[in-house]
């Protein structure tokens, strides 16, 4: 189905990230792997090539306004490659956002500089051992000093993504306790620099996927924060967490639909090699009718991706259509990569084939961002139900 998305200066950019990829990115991507996570140096070359600060103002060394649609296109051509840029899409398409629409200038003028070069990456700590969806039951505590000049922090969070790549984190931490009639007030969103006296990285987790990105337990031990790096105003931290999910969703819905186009992609090249009973796979009446399926399902979460892309650029989309984006993106990739790797026969389960890692890497998308249940819950709320 012809898609009208992107014009020719976004096809024009997908040109150079493609080259990009090729030259600095899949070479190396297996080592990455390995590793664990990308080295630091990628983030700077990105920002070289002028990538790592979109809608950063030119006064502060950004391009200026851009729109998700160029994000949108580097997913789809990370999709298409196999590949992923560390947690390059969480420090600048869902953490920059918090410092755009909440910094004040002077924070503005410290920070954005150093992240639109990759100098300075973003991760953000909202999860803990026992909180994940449910954020009002946070209990990580910024206590403001006797002096009024810093916040002393303490507590503990998981499944932090690219923290140690990270110079910056932005913490939801309680800066008051709940009140009874509302458990979300007294949270508050502090920028801590990862170097701080008493920030420590736990385990980096083990992962079935992603496993070119970190995702690290981390923990807080009277962490002084200066006054100077609370993000907007104290105890409206829920409300900036809300704010901001509608992008994040997005990008998880537009990132995984991108997925499952790319399995579609490498499935009909290998079914029209792959002999069996002396024909291609491609030939049987079976493989036409599930590709068919994939290719039907993933036409229609593109047609909801791009739709919601428009909404976004003019500044329209809200909480339950991103969340519609995201289930219904998220849930179409997962069965269009299982029905793929089964049309691979056992070599889908060989990790040397790209659709077994795409499986793995897929499955975290129902899961972080908010899980498909929560997505059900706000669109059926949206419904009036």
């Amino acid at each position: 189905m012809k898609r009208t998305v992107f014009n020719e200066d976004h096809e024009a950019f997908r040109a150079v990230i493609r080259d990009f990829i090729a030259n600095e990115v899949a070479p190396h991507y297996p080592d990455w792997e390995a590793a664990g996570l990308p080295p630091r140096e990628l983030f700077r070359k990105l920002g070289a090539l002028g990538i790592m600060g979109f809608d950063i103002p030119e006064e502060y060394g950004g391009p200026g306004e851009t729109g998700y649609k160029y994000q949108a296109v580097l997913n789809e051509e990370c999709a298409y490659a196999g590949v992923m840029l560390g947690h390059y899409g969480v420090s600048t398409s869902i953490v920059l956002p918090y410092l755009l629409n909440l910094a004040n200038e002077e924070q503005k003028k410290r920070w954005l500089p150093g992240i639109a070069t990759g100098d300075i990456m973003l991760c953000v700590a909202m999860t803990e051992p026992g909180t994940g969806s449910d954020l009002a039951g946070i209990r990580t505590t910024a206590r403001l000093s006797d002096d009024g000049t810093h916040y002393v922090l303490n507590g503990a969070k998981t499944f932090i993504t690219g923290a140690r790549n990270s110079e910056l984190c932005v913490v939801a931490a309680r800066t008051s306790p709940p009140t009874p009639q509302d458990r979300r007030a007294g949270l508050s969103l502090l920028v801590v620099p990862t170097d701080s006296e008493g920030f420590t990285f736990g385990r980096k987790l083990d992962k079935i996927g992603l496993r070119s990105s970190d995702t690290n337990e981390i923990s807080f031990t009277d962490v002084k924060v200066s006054m100077e790096n609370l993000l907007g105003e104290e105890g409206q931290g829920f409300a900036y967490l809300g704010q901001n999910l509608v992008r994040e969703r997005l990008a998880i819905g537009v990132e995984a639909t991108s997925r499952a186009r790319a399995a579609i992609i490498i499935t009909k090249a290998y079914v029209r090699e792959r002999n069996v009973f002396g024909k291609p796979v491609a030939s049987f009446q079976n493989t036409k009718f599930v590709l068919a399926e994939c290719e039907t399902e993933v036409a229609a979460a593109e047609a909801l991706c791009d739709q919601a892309l428009n909404l976004e650029e003019t500044g329209e989309l809200n909480a339950a259509d991103s969340a519609r984006v995201k289930l219904l993106g998220t849930e179409t990739a997962g069965r269009v990569i299982d029905k793929c790797l089964q049309l691979h026969g056992g070599y889908g389960y060989m990790l040397e084939y790209p659709i077994a890692r795409m499986y793995a890497d897929i499955r975290v998308n129902r899961i972080y961002g908010g899980t498909s249940e929560v997505m059900k819950t706000i669109i059926a709320k949206d419904m009036g139900l």
